[in-house]
């Protein structure tokens, strides 16, 4: 316990940049936040915190894999870390790019439903756990935001308060989309903001990514 109190300022900084990630990521208007918000407005709010329920297990399951497996790898390979990084800031200037790329035209976002019919909430659950699961781009991001938090021979509690905080974010963050976008009004105010959402997740992930890349191995 001592210990733990002793080097937690050392890691805060990081950890809180590894939230700062995952929140904005989250926030952005993606596929999966598109089709929460379609699903919320056309299914009804049940559906769409059953549908967030499953998207945010999705995210714990691939967040605990790449955080295990990353620490497996730098115990076993120390020099890693700096390909972890070059591959995490890479990825982090895509999510730039795409970001300012979003925020440019004016045109807005078509929500689309999920294919299938409608289905009980336990299939809701299932259905958002499968298309995050099933995301090749999740684990590109998991290694970004836990690489930006998780130093070389940070003790264990650190990737598990990352991975746990980010947890307790999107499950925070998607039942609230699940239930203020069951209204229209909220929905069309979000999509009508996206474009500023957009610009400034771009200059964050650029930030981010410079940071990953410059911080010492």
């Amino acid at each position: 316990m001592t210990d733990f109190i002793q080097y937690l300022p050392a890691y805060l900084p990081g950890i809180g940049l590894s939230y700062a990630a995952f929140l904005l990521a989250i926030a952005s208007p993606g596929p999966n936040v598109l089709a929460l918000i379609s699903t919320s407005m056309s299914v009804g709010r049940k559906a769409g915190m059953a549908l967030a329920l499953g998207i945010s297990f999705g995210s714990l399951t691939w967040a605990l894999l790449t955080a295990f497996g990353l620490s497996a790898l730098l115990m076993t390979y120390a020099h890693a870390l700096t390909t972890i990084k070059i591959i995490g800031g890479i990825y982090l200037f895509w999510l730039a790019y795409n970001a300012f790329k979003s925020a440019a035209p004016r045109s807005d976002l078509t929500l689309k439903a999920l294919v299938g019919g409608r289905r009980t909430p336990l299939g809701y659950a299932v259905r958002g756990y499968t298309v995050h699961m099933t995301n090749p781009k999740a684990v590109l991001a998991w290694v970004a935001i836990i690489a930006l938090g998780l130093p070389p021979e940070a003790p264990l509690w650190v990737g598990l308060a990352i991975v746990f905080g980010c947890f307790g974010l999107s499950i925070a963050v998607h039942l609230t989309y699940a239930l203020v976008f069951s209204t229209p009004v909220m929905s069309s105010l979000y999509l009508w903001a996206r474009r500023g959402i957009q610009a400034t997740l771009g200059v964050f992930f650029t930030f981010a990514g410079l940071k990953l890349l410059l911080s010492r191995p």
